[in-house]
């Protein structure tokens, strides 16, 4: 089997974790894969480069486009896939329409159909995103689910002391783009309400500033570690002790599987993602968005009973384990990649 990926994301982010994770998943299963990405991320290049996959790089710009393009015909002639796979909008837009019976449009959001019009195939990551996607047309046979996976389980923990945070303390965990999104606002008027509990942040983006500010003003930046983006949230999640996830908007969230994986307590808005997912007081607390008061309340919860925190972690393992192991994930993607590698030669022929 030989995948090519095309991936024109940001230099951080969720979907790019998954990206990621995806790609090592694949090699770890004997899978042959090329990539054509941006230039933007060191660390995502460097696994590559460990793992001999080949990557050709482009800059996906919205208005010159022929360059970026020559590179994904380039590296489709050159590598031959039998499945080339569109990571989010802007790839998909790069898909060649002769290769239409091969191109797999990944979705990572509720994107148009219209940036995916030469994939014939499409994935995702819920019903609900799947429901998208066949709700604009595409036949349920060309559609899939494949869940993202997580591997958290045996992580070091950070050392807590380098972020100023005392051995006794109770850290929640917030892995986040620092995005209004992502509702970390909050998440800091709520940490006022909630003596003793000590907040790190992991991520950056366009409201650091504003939220620095949210806290010194709350009178709480004494319990706020704000880290910047990070590449060792596993790390982080083995020495938290609880994760909160108050995130507006979330078409998915892998935060939600990242802290079933690392068998942490989980406190979720039901945005869509986390909403289809995490069941109130069984594999962790659902709350509304933006309620601040009911953030409290499970900040509190959470912090007073180590039966309701091990109840969470229970049925958030079990859940992990039915639906986001890198054997699932790897087992579904296979099972679809040979569907699309069979059409594709039945339609198109095997490469000459």
């Amino acid at each position: 089997m030989k995948v090519l990926h095309v991936m024109a994301g940001a230099d951080t982010g969720g979907a790019e974790n998954i990206f990621l994770e995806s790609v090592v998943a694949l090699a770890d299963a004997g899978v042959e894969q090329y990539v054509v990405t941006r230039d933007n991320n060191d660390f995502r290049l460097e696994t590559f480069e460990r793992l001999n996959i080949p990557v050709s790089l482009a800059s996906f710009h919205n208005y010159f486009r022929i360059p970026t393009q020559r590179v994904v015909n380039a590296a489709i002639e050159r590598f031959k896939p039998d499945v080339i796979e569109y990571w989010m909008r802007r790839a998909g837009t790069y898909a060649p329409v002769k290769h239409r019976a091969r191109n797999v449009g990944w979705y990572g959001g509720y994107y148009q159909l219209a940036r995916f019009k030469n994939c014939e195939w499409h994935v995702t990551l819920t019903p609900n995103l799947l429901d998208h996607i066949t709700d604009q047309g595409v036949p349920k046979d060309r559609a899939s689910i494949i869940h993202t996976y997580a591997d958290m389980k045996s992580a070091k923990p950070t050392d807590r002391a380098s972020l100023d945070t005392p051995e006794d303390a109770t850290v929640f965990l917030a892995l986040a783009r620092l995005h209004v999104k992502k509702g970390l606002d909050v998440l800091l008027d709520a940490t006022a309400e909630v003596p003793g509990a000590y907040i790190w942040i992991a991520g950056d983006g366009p409201l650091k500033s504003q939220l620095e500010t949210q806290a010194r003003l709350l009178g709480i930046e004494d319990r706020v570690r704000f880290l910047g983006w990070r590449d060792d949230r596993d790390e982080l999640l083995a020495a938290c002790d609880i994760v909160a996830f108050p995130s507006r908007y979330e078409p998915f969230g892998t935060v939600t599987v990242d802290a079933w994986s690392a068998k942490k307590p989980l406190i979720a808005a039901a945005s869509q993602g986390p909403g289809a997912f995490v069941k109130d007081g069984q594999n962790g607390l659902l709350i509304p968005i933006n309620d601040t008061e009911a953030l409290i309340d499970a900040m509190r919860r959470m912090m007073s009973s180590p039966v309701l925190r091990q109840q969470c972690v229970e049925g958030g393992t079990k859940s992990f384990e039915e639906l986001f192991t890198k054997e699932v994930f790897t087992r579904d993607s296979l099972a679809f990649y040979e569907k699309v590698k069979a059409h594709a030669e039945k339609k198109l022929g095997a490469w000459s």
